[in-house]
């Protein structure tokens, strides 16, 4: 089986608020939309944001909670990239989890949460490259 990961969905109570969450701050743009879910082609897979309520039906749960143990990463080309960043997710309805610093590993890091809850890393690591299309290859 290939290593690889297809599509990743978010629940978001308020998908207008989401939508302009990724749209306004990150400056994705929608392939898809609807009442109940947003995509958006990303370098090798699909990111979606579904109505939570939706996305329950659909895998049959009842359970779901937006706040869990990940976080998602978004790494920038450059230092200066990553408070810039940072700012411009809050300015789209983010919330500052943790400021841009340097972690004791290198780099430069800060943490931002969507309107739902959902936290998103954004770092520039010198050691890995991005490529134009996005892609990041891990690098020591």
């Amino acid at each position: 089986m290939k290593q690889q990961i297809s599509v990743v969905t978010l629940g978001t109570a308020d998908l207008s608020r989401s939508r302009e969450f990724y749209v306004e701050g990150f400056g994705w743009k929608p392939i898809f939309e609807n009442e109940e879910i947003v995509f958006y082609q990303m370098n090798g897979f699909v990111l979606g944001t579904f109505a939570t309520s939706a996305l329950a039906a659909d895998m049959n749960r009842t359970d779901l909670t937006t706040r869990s143990a990940f976080a998602l990463g978004h790494n920038v080309p450059a230092r200066e990239d990553v408070p810039l960043v940072i700012e411009q997710l809050i300015a789209a309805g983010g919330r500052l989890l943790r400021k841009a610093d340097s972690p004791p590993h290198g780099g430069v890091r800060g943490y931002v949460e969507d309107p739902d809850g959902h936290a998103w890393e954004i770092a520039w690591n010198p050691a890995w490259a991005i490529d134009d299309d996005g892609h990041v290859t891990f690098g020591l």
